[in-house]
């Protein structure tokens, strides 16, 4: 029998899981939190094999969490649980000890298909989430091309907001030389317009 637990600020959310839960044969429902600070004090007395954790909580969120809770109870395998199908969140979750991601639009069938994968020790994802993560880990810091001091400092100035001709302006270039700048970091960092470009260089730091 495999105990599970839920914590979710929605209870729309809690309601919908337990429900696709209950007529499981091999599945026990142990328990519910709608915040960090409620699965925390939960855990103090009561254990569960799987957590499904959501992402975006009020307060202490399930990125967080999920370090805190593998920290405390490493035995206890966690699911992330979201509608963000983002790499950013799903490699966090992973970094932090998570056995899985899943989107809360999953068929029944995929919650239990990754309630029994991770707890038989194994990495489960919604089919789509796999992708984004294995696209996501193309920009491993390790693999990401080297920028130049000036693309650098056109990056940060785009991501600031400025136009090509503020930028030229600003650190005395040609608009026709920082319009070659902004195309040679599209290409470099292999993503197809400037909203992409800031996402990325947020995410990995690069400003």
């Amino acid at each position: 029998m495999i105990s599970v637990f839920i914590v979710d600020d929605h209870p729309v959310v809690i309601e919908g899981i337990h429900s696709l839960l209950q007529n499981e044969k091999d599945i026990a429902w142990v328990g519910q939190a709608m915040n960090a600070q409620s699965c925390l004090g939960f855990f103090v007395n009561n254990t569960a094999d799987v957590v499904l954790m959501d992402i975006s909580m009020p307060g202490m969120d399930g990125v967080e969490l999920c370090a805190v809770m593998k920290e405390k109870y490493p035995g206890i395998f966690i699911l992330g649980l979201s509608a963000f199908n983002q790499g950013l969140y799903i490699k966090k979750m992973m970094e932090n000890g998570a056995s899985g991601y899943i989107l809360k639009n999953s068929s029944k069938e995929e919650v239990i298909k990754a309630i029994h994968a991770v707890s038989d020790g194994n990495i489960f994802f919604s089919g789509e989430v796999g992708q984004v993560l294995a696209a996501y880990q193309k920009y491993s810091a390790t693999e990401l091309p080297l920028l130049t001091p000036r693309e650098k400092e056109v990056l940060e100035l785009i991501a600031e907001g400025y136009t090509n001709p503020q930028i030229a302006e600003k650190i005395f270039l040609s608009p026709f030389t920082v319009d070659s700048h902004r195309k040679n970091l599209l290409a470099k960092l292999q993503v197809k317009n400037t909203a992409s470009l800031i996402r990325l260089a947020v995410e990995q730091k690069l400003i």
